[in-house]
């Protein structure tokens, strides 16, 4: 039986066709948003977005931005520790605030979040914008094209990364370090997505669809984004949503090193270094920032764990 040039990749493997009435995954996805532990990552990412997106709304209804003083919430004497329990919670203060300056961590916090987005966020997307293009090229291309792709792939991911990272973030001047951040991470990050995207793309060129497509007359340019890109999606939504929680971690590492982030610009990796000094007689310093990065990335490892799931058993339940 001949395959047209639009049928899917799911299509050939279950037998069915565009009009047999069935809409591919539906129940999956209600039975993915049915588990508590992808509802509770979801709702916790919402928070940290909302966090992110609104920071300035937010700080203005809590009543102190990221970088106000409060030298009447710690005491001199103590060495500059925190009034009260718990490092300084109070009505004033949700989260309390840092020793020895009083600036307020729920502030920090909330403008942490919006760093951590946006870096792992436009990492991500980088990353996946080089990955899927360079590999999509070397597999349906294959020849000297696949060659130069995959050797510069090879040399990147021959380097030690994160030394690599370190050693050019402290001999870059200081300028954007956000941007410098995200270009720095994608340089290294990419040949992992290109090489998974070349793999698919050299199975998906043999496949019936696409020598019906090309058969059909359809170009190049067509058969990639109309036959090749689409059966590629899965892939790429998995391994993106897998990507950020490794971005953001691995800006917090870059911080908490100190050529990350750099003061007064608040970031989670930056304050869990300045907690670290403090641990023993204000945990709560260090317990906050360390307490949302975790969750952050938790979060976004289980909905990318059961988003690898849902596409590896065909979009069914």
């Amino acid at each position: 039986m001949a395959v047209s040039a639009s049928t899917t990749l799911e299509e050939i493997e279950t037998g069915k066709g565009p009009d047999d009435g069935r809409r591919p995954g539906a129940p999956t996805w209600r039975g993915m948003l049915r588990r508590p532990s992808v509802v509770l990552s979801v709702g916790f990412l919402v928070l940290v977005t909302v966090m992110a997106l609104f920071a300035p709304l937010i700080t203005m209804v809590s009543g102190w931005g990221p970088y106000q003083f409060d030298e009447s919430a710690i005491e001199p004497a103590a060495g500059g520790l925190p009034h009260g329990p718990l490092g300084g919670i109070s009505a004033e203060h949700w989260f309390g605030v840092e020793p020895q300056n009083g600036r307020d961590l729920f502030a920090r916090i909330v403008y942490g979040a919006r760093v951590s987005m946006l870096i792992g966020l436009s990492a991500t997307l980088m990353t996946s914008l080089l990955g899927v293009s360079l590999g999509m090229l070397a597999g349906f291309f294959g020849g000297v094209v696949d060659q130069v792709i995959s050797r510069v792939m090879d040399f990147l991911m021959a380097f030690p990364a994160l030394i690599f990272m370190i050693a050019v973030l402290s001999a870059i001047p200081q300028g954007n370090r956000p941007l410098l951040l995200v270009l720095v991470l994608s340089l290294f990050s990419w040949p992992a997505t290109a090489r998974v995207i070349r793999g698919q793309t050299l199975s998906l060129a043999n496949r019936e669809f696409v020598e019906a497509a090309r058969a059909s007359g359809a170009t190049r340019p067509a058969i990639v984004f109309r036959e090749i890109l689409p059966n590629l999606s899965g892939t790429v939504i998995v391994m993106a949503t897998l990507s950020v929680p490794t971005f953001i971690a691995t800006e917090a590492g870059l911080s908490f090193l100190g050529v990350g982030v750099t003061p007064p610009t608040a970031s989670w990796g930056q304050m869990i270094s300045t907690a670290v000094p403090w641990y023993a007689v204000d945990p709560m310093f260090f317990a906050i920032p360390g307490t949302f990065l975790f969750l952050t990335v938790f979060s976004f490892t289980v909905l990318g764990d059961n988003l690898q799931r849902f596409w590896a058993s065909g979009g069914r339940s």
